[in-house]
């Protein structure tokens, strides 16, 4: 598959090898680290000029430091000269914060659309959204895949009695 780069934030490495292996392609090369004041520094170790990037990041454990680690990751990639940059995050950080609740609450679902936009994402892939209307949030495409439709048929295909569970 030419042009196109996989590379991985820090949340989920194991995904984005198997991800890369599924695809035949390598895993692209960063470097991540903390300064002495915690702030996040990212370095993108190969060319992604003219490629068509992929970022896999999830939002999950240290939630505030997988989310700015992937901003950095896609403006550092767009700032490259990639041609489109998506960010693939299986849990979307913040998801459950889609609607103002309460008053004076933030709809933070909404700043981590607008964060991931602004720092260049061209494409955002997620899977089961808290709620579909997030992808609304969003002035540039959205892929809300469902996990239930592969689980169904893992379950169907590998435990025998599954209708008796």
């Amino acid at each position: 598959m030419p042009n196109i780069k996989i590379f991985s934030g820090s949340s989920h490495q194991d995904l984005s090898q198997k991800i890369a292996d599924r695809l035949g392609l390598e895993v692209g090369k960063v470097v991540t680290k903390k300064f002495s004041n915690q702030e996040t520094c990212v370095e993108i170790g190969e060319s992604v000029r003219g490629e068509d990037v992929y970022i896999v990041q999830s939002g999950c454990g240290e939630i505030n430091d997988s989310l700015m680690e992937l901003l950095i990751m896609i403006n550092a990639c767009k700032i490259a000269s990639a041609s489109r940059v998506t960010a693939v995050i299986p849990c979307f950080p913040y998801a459950r914060q889609d609607k103002k609740d309460k008053s004076r609450a933030p709809i933070s679902a909404k700043l981590v659309a607008n964060m991931l936009s602004i720092a260049g994402a061209d494409h955002i892939m997620t899977m089961d959204l808290h709620a579909s209307q997030i992808q609304g949030f969003f002035d540039i495409p959205v892929d809300n895949l469902y996990a239930e439709p592969a689980v169904l048929k893992w379950i169907r295909e590998n435990i025998s009695e599954w209708r008796n569970c």
